[in-house]
């Protein structure tokens, strides 16, 4: 955000911006609108996002494999949405995808499967057609894919039914 009149010097700007991005890793795209809220000029602006990538203050990479581990590790995310807010955040393609390849697909499988499991367990008081939608349905709100997730929930069914 710029405040007329509180242009910040591009002097001042370049320790703040360091510490900006030292604290968290960021996006290009944030640390140019934070430089912008600065009232900085498109030159200067990408002047200073060339120094901070050649400093390592910048990482696009690193922000999106971060990102996507703490996603997935905290949230719970699967890849679909984890790709969505990437995106949404203007990260590269590329990016996207070393982030994505970043999550062991063992630890994603049995993510999925214990979700699954869980909400299968909250939702007994559902009849079988009702419970297996809604739990497929959460799960792929939280970003698992369809086929991934449907094969979890037949093994949760079929679980259950062998009890």
């Amino acid at each position: 955000m710029q405040f007329p009149g509180r242009e910040i010097p591009k002097e001042k700007a370049i320790p703040k911006i360091r510490h900006y991005c030292a604290y968290q890793e960021r996006t290009h795209q944030e640390v140019k609108e934070k430089l912008y809220g600065f009232g900085l000029r498109k030159t200067d602006v990408e002047e200073i996002l060339v120094n901070l990538i050649a400093e390592d203050y910048l990482n696009e990479e690193r922000f999106a494999c971060q990102f996507a581990g703490g996603k997935f590790r905290m949230k719970k995310w699967g890849r679909i949405k984890i790709t969505h807010e990437l995106k949404q955040r203007q990260v590269s393609a590329y990016n996207i995808k070393t982030a994505l390849a970043s999550i062991p697909e063992e630890d994603y499988t049995a993510t999925l499967t214990r979700l699954a499991e869980d909400k299968w367990e909250t939702l007994e008081r559902e009849t079988g057609i009702t419970r297996f939608a809604k739990t497929i349905n959460y799960l792929v709100q939280k970003g698992f894919e369809y086929p991934l997730a449907k094969i979890a929930v037949d093994a949760c069914s079929k679980g259950i039914d062998s009890n």
